[in-house]
Parts: C-alpha cells; sequence; structure tokens
C-alpha cells in the first residue's frame, strides 16, 4: 500500500503536528498506524505534549451523606473558558479523595490500603501499597503528589504520625515513594511539626519543593512556610511577610483562616478572617518571588467579601472563584491588584447543590498522555481486590441510576410511537374526509392540525444522554429535563386523545 503523505514527513514534523491536538484525539490517533502509535506512546513525547496541553480546573466533592442520601465522590471539570463538564470522571471512584493533581496524573487517596495514581485522559491507573500498616490514623490529607522538573521523577508524599499519646496531631518523618521504586523512603524532619496546619492550611508544590504552613507563635501570622525539595531531601523555615495588625483587625471575633497555594506557578499564601465558616472583611494574598532572600510580594487584596464568600476560594486564569452562601459558584474577573468585589459583576458558573461546600477541593490539571505502564512492575505495585462501584454500599445509588436510563429509555419509545401514531392520524383523517364537501373537510383537518401541531415542536428524538456517567451536576440538570420532558409527554397524550375523537367525529359523519 502506498505510505499516507504525512507519514512522508519528518518525524519531528509530524510531533509539532499531534502537539496541537488534544490528548483526546491522540488517543484515537494511536490506533491509525504503528508509526503514529510510537510517536504518541512515547513518554518523551508526552512530557513535550505537556507544554502544550490547556490547563482546566478541577473541583472535587468527596463522598458524603445529605438529607439521609449516600452520594458518591464526584468532579466538575472547567475548560479555559469556564464551561462545566457534563460527564464524570471516570478514574474517581465512589469513595476517593483526591490528594494532589500533576501533569494530568491524580494521586487519589482510598479508603483501602492502596493509594491510586490515574492519568486523567487515558484512564491508566497504579495502586500502590500505603506506607502505613494501621488505617486507624489514615487520612487524606496527609498525602501529596508532585513532579521534580530536574530528575523528571513523580513522587507520591506522606505526612507520618506516629501512633503515640506524645505525638498526636503531629508527625517528625515525611514518606517519599518514588513511582517505579520498590518501597517507600522515611525523611526525618528538623522538628515536630503540626498535622492541623496541613490538614486545614493546605499544601503546594512548585518546581519540586513542597510547601506547607507550621505553627510559629513568634511571628504576627502564628505561622512560618516549611518547605521540603523533592530532589534534595531537604527543608528550609520561610518567614511569612511583615504586615499591620491593626489592619486586620476588624471588630468581629472569630478565627482568622490560612491558606497555602499555588497561583500562576508561585507559592502563594492567603488569609481572611471567618465568621462561623463565612469569610469577611478582606481576602489579602501574597507571593513567593524568592525563595533564597525570603521576598515576599503582594499580590491581591480583594475586599468586600461578606456576605457573599464561604471559605472555598481558588484562584485561576486571572479569576477567582468563590461560593456564595446559596451554594451556588460565582467567578470574578481579577481587575487589579486592590479592589472590591461588585456582586452585580459575578458570573455564576454552576449550582453545587445538593452538595455544600464542606470537603470540595479544587486543583488545577490538564489531559496528558503520560503513562502509567512503565512503572508497573514494582513490587509495591498491586491490583485492587474489589471493583469499587460493586460494593454493597453502592448498589442502591447505582439502581437508582440505571433506572433514570430505563426511564429515559422507556419515554424515548413512548415519544416515537406516538410521533409514528400522530403521521398515522393525519393520513387517516385526510382518507376520510377526502369525499367530504370542502367546508366540512377543510374545518376538520384544521382542528386535527391544531391539536397536534405542538408536538412538531417537540426537541429532537433521542435516546438517554444518561448511557455515561454525569458528574452530579448535570445528573440534576437531566433529572429537570426528564421532569419536562414527562409533562410534555402527557401533554402529547392528551392531544393525541383530542385528535382521536375528531376522527371517531369524522366517522359519524362519514
Amino acid at each position: 500500500m502506498e505510505e499516507s503523505i504525512i507519514n512522508c514527513l519528518p518525524t519531528e514534523l509530524i510531533e509539532h503536528i499531534f502537539f496541537s491536538l488534544p490528548a483526546s484525539c491522540l488517543l484515537q490517533c494511536t490506533g491509525v498506524c504503528k508509526k503514529w502509535h510510537k510517536i504518541i506512546r512515547d513518554s518523551q513525547f508526552a512530557l513535550a505534549h505537556l507544554q502544550h496541553a490547556p490547563s482546566c480546573t478541577l473541583l472535587f466533592s468527596p463522598q458524603g451523606s445529605i438529607s439521609g442520601k449516600l452520594y458518591p465522590s464526584d468532579a466538575v471539570i472547567f475548560d479555559e473558558a469556564w464551561l462545566p463538564s457534563k460527564s464524570a470522571v471516570p478514574v474517581i471512584g465512589p469513595d476517593d479523595r483526591i490528594c494532589g493533581s500533576c501533569n494530568g496524573l491524580l494521586c487519589l487517596h482510598t479508603p483501602t490500603s492502596m493509594i491510586k495514581i490515574a492519568n486523567l485522559a487515558t484512564g491508566e491507573c497504579l495502586h500502590l501499597k500505603k506506607p502505613t500498616r494501621s488505617l486507624k490514623d489514615d487520612h487524606f490529607s496527609f498525602y501529596r503528589f508532585g513532579f521534580h522538573p530536574a530528575t523528571k521523577k513523580y513522587m507520591v508524599i506522606h505526612f507520618f504520625q506516629k501512633s503515640s499519646p506524645l505525638t498526636v496531631g503531629r508527625f517528625n518523618v515525611i514518606q517519599v515513594y518514588t513511582l517505579g521504586d520498590e518501597k517507600w523512603k522515611d525523611v526525618v524532619t528538623p522538628e515536630s511539626l503540626s498535622l492541623n496546619c496541613v490538614k486545614n492550611s493546605g499544601v503546594a508544590i512548585v518546581d519540586g519543593t513542597m510547601y506547607w504552613l507550621a505553627e510559629d507563635t513568634g511571628s504576627d501570622w502564628q505561622h512560618v512556610v516549611m518547605s521540603f525539595d523533592l530532589g534534595k531531601e531537604s527543608f528550609a523555615r520561610i518567614q511569612l511577610p511583615a504586615v499591620d495588625l491593626e489592619d486586620w483587625t476588624v471588630g468581629i471575633g472569630d478565627d482568622r483562616h490560612y491558606w497555602i497555594m499555588e497561583i500562576d506557578g508561585k507559592v502563594c499564601v492567603s488569609t481572611a478572617q471567618s465568621l462561623e465558616g463565612m469569610l469577611f472583611g478582606k481576602l489579602q494574598i501574597w507571593t513567593l518571588n524568592g525563595h533564597a532572600d525570603q521576598r515576599w510580594n503582594q499580590k491581591y487584596i480583594i475586599h468586600h467579601l461578606s456576605p457573599f464568600a464561604r471559605g472555598l476560594h481558588f484562584v485561576h486564569g486571572g479569576k477567582i472563584v468563590i461560593q456564595h452562601h446559596d451554594s451556588n459558584l460565582y467567578s470574578y474577573e481579577l481587575l487589579g491588584k486592590n479592589f472590591e468585589i461588585e456582586l452585580s459583576k459575578m458570573a455564576k458558573l454552576l449550582d453545587l447543590r445538593p452538595r455544600g461546600e464542606d470537603g470540595m477541593q479544587f486543583y488545577v490539571c490538564v489531559k496528558s498522555l503520560v503513562p502509567l505502564d512503565v512503572y508497573a512492575k514494582a513490587a509495591i505495585v498491586h491490583r485492587p481486590k474489589h471493583l469499587e462501584w460493586k460494593l454493597k454500599k453502592w448498589e442502591a445509588w447505582e439502581q437508582d441510576r440505571l433506572m433514570q436510563e430505563d426511564v429515559w429509555r422507556t419515554m424515548h419509545q413512548i415519544e416515537h410511537e406516538l410521533m409514528v401514531l400522530k403521521q398515522r392520524m393525519i393520513l387517516e383523517v385526510k382518507e376520510k374526509t377526502q369525499h367530504f364537501p370542502d367546508e366540512s373537510q377543510q374545518r376538520i383537518n384544521m382542528e386535527v392540525d391544531l391539536i397536534l401541531q405542538h408536538m412538531q415542536d417537540y426537541p429532537e428524538q433521542h435516546a438517554s444522554p444518561m448511557l455515561r456517567r454525569l458528574n452530579w451536576v448535570e445528573t440534576m440538570q437531566e433529572r429537570k429535563k426528564l421532569a419536562a420532558r414527562l409533562e410534555k409527554l402527557k401533554a402529547m397524550g392528551a392531544s393525541v386523545d383530542r385528535a382521536l375523537s375528531c376522527v371517531r367525529a369524522s366517522d359519524n359523519l362519514d
């Protein structure tokens, strides 16, 4: 067979063309020919493709009970235009919690003895044995996932808490697992550190260094930044910027919250006062611009948070995303360094109901081709013992989802039969009235057409959109659509009954 024109091009040029294609398209291209498969599945190509892949925002909601109903873990992915996805993320199991996102890979904590590494685009998964034998004190927030750009290695990090009355809520060992290695490695911290800071304030991994907040009663912030270089396995303390304490006094006594995060590839800390979980006053954000000289710049001062924002907030792509107390998620464009939020200019992203903000997390992610099979031979990698959705606790949830699919299919079949009946009735009326006087024929045809005309405006007939698993936001939308279509179906049935009466009346005239 003649070789295709594109394969006559130099491999470098083919790769350059492939760089502009999304991961989902490239996965389909792997089946075109052996040459394309070899190019696309190469680990070096996967790393290079990352530089061209657009970033997206993943909003994660953990499993939990709401009004007595158990909901599984779920996620919504926003694209560059902040449009939400419809499908659920297949690699996220019903009991999983996200520990980190890096280069298109998710690190997922499971309630079992395994940590899961999964590729968002390809669906590949690795199940790694946890470093702790006991799951009693195991918590998803004690795990993090990162990548070192110099060594090109992926690492799972575990803040290890020894089970001792003297060390409750503290850790003095960081356990590190590098993908492909045979076991975890222990790194002793320079001092005993608070796990509550890790839980409540978060962790950021930037350029191969992990950052988190630790207690420091001698500073204005009552905190200090700790850093851990994943390559050198060295620790450092970074003082937070000097602040005017009077500027922080708002007059309402409650907690001041602190967070550490990555914004635009930089380590940032933010702080705001809160009352009953609601932010008020100002949200202030600083950026670490120099690790060595510990130089901080104030990035944003965002005013007028009350009564709008809850504790959940996220900054990415020139926008801040915050949650209203009515459970809606909004975005606001960051127009400058020091500004006040105008509620009328907030853009609604989605309705979080029936879920609330508790436990929700934001992650920046990409769709990549980073392979995981190259790490699968390590002794620490195991196969899962159970299929996650087959567990007894999720039987009722799955039955409810399948029942909704059955309703869609049944309704589609009824709609189809009604449309066929409509066409038959129109033909039958025309046939029965063809010998009627023109005036009677016109009157009966007009009556039938008037009764059935709204059926012509019915949306395109299609089967159930739920043949794929939807995320919780789209599931709620589909339920609303299903209820509307059921009402429309009732109206169609009533129209058919009235039309049949006209047909019978024409029989009597005949």
